[in-house]
């Protein structure tokens, strides 16, 4: 997993930077937030791609490259930023390693500007190969196998979440999801498209029946609609790009 940018490491999986940067890069005027920054390897890519207002946030600066403004920040914490201060707020990877994730997201909408921009990416635990993974193991693909609960650590994967949670927290929080990318789809995903036809047919009883039930079957609707998508089924990692909104977020 750790490669690296122009000599700066980077501990996520292969193209989500590339991804990540794809979804942002129309916008070097705009106030740019990393959280949680790490080694800095995101942060120097915007610099030389022309941003100029880029923070790096993080519990420890552990930044190696040379960069003007860090601010020491747990994410689970309320960030050292005012209300409606930045554009973007870009989590790479940061997301299923803490327990306060309501919280972070809220967080994130307190300090976005009006129509300002979420960016999530985490591992893809709704992909076909990462559920058939939790049915043979208890574990999901990224996550397989047992944390040391003896050695707490921010590098555990404590929080891993699916699409529609996800979705969930963003929509319940003033968010509305606009885009849904992964950083590759590797062809052993594609074996596991073999239950493809049993899981949409389940699904699709699942949300009708509840969606009648519940009264929420336009919401159901557009979840399922949703996590067919090609990126969701077979990618690596989940790439969300939401936007602050006081919109009906169907």
């Amino acid at each position: 997993m750790r490669r690296n940018y122009k000599g700066i490491s980077i501990n996520t999986s292969k193209n989500t930077h590339e991804t990540v940067f794809d979804m942002i890069k129309k916008n070097t005027d705009k106030v740019v937030v990393d959280i949680p920054s790490g080694s800095g390897a995101f942060i120097q890519r915007l610099k030389d791609e022309g941003f100029k207002r880029v923070i790096a946030i993080d519990i420890v600066n552990i930044l190696e490259i040379e960069h003007e403004t860090f601010i020491q920040g747990d994410m689970t914490k309320t960030f050292n930023l005012s209300d409606k201060s930045c554009d973007i707020l870009v989590c790479i990877d940061g997301i299923e390693h803490i327990d306060e994730q309501f919280y972070f997201v809220r967080e994130g909408h307190r300090v976005l500007k009006n129509e300002g921009e979420i960016i999530i990416s985490t591992p893809n635990i709704s992909s076909l190969r990462s559920r058939f993974k939790w049915f043979t193991t208890g574990h999901h693909h990224k996550c397989n196998s047992p944390l040391d609960e003896t050695n707490p650590n921010p590098l555990h994967h404590i929080g891993m979440i699916s699409f529609a949670e996800l979705r969930y927290m963003l929509h319940s929080n003033g968010f509305r999801i606009e885009e849904i990318r992964t950083n590759r789809m590797k062809p052993i995903n594609l074996v596991y498209a073999i239950f493809l036809p049993f899981i949409y047919l389940s699904t699709l009883w699942v949300y009708r029946r509840r969606g009648k039930k519940e009264k929420t079957a336009q919401i159901n609707r557009s979840v399922f609609k949703q996590v067919f998508k090609k990126e969701i089924l077979f990618g690596e990692t989940l790439i969300i790009k939401a936007k602050k909104t006081t919109a009906n977020n169907v």
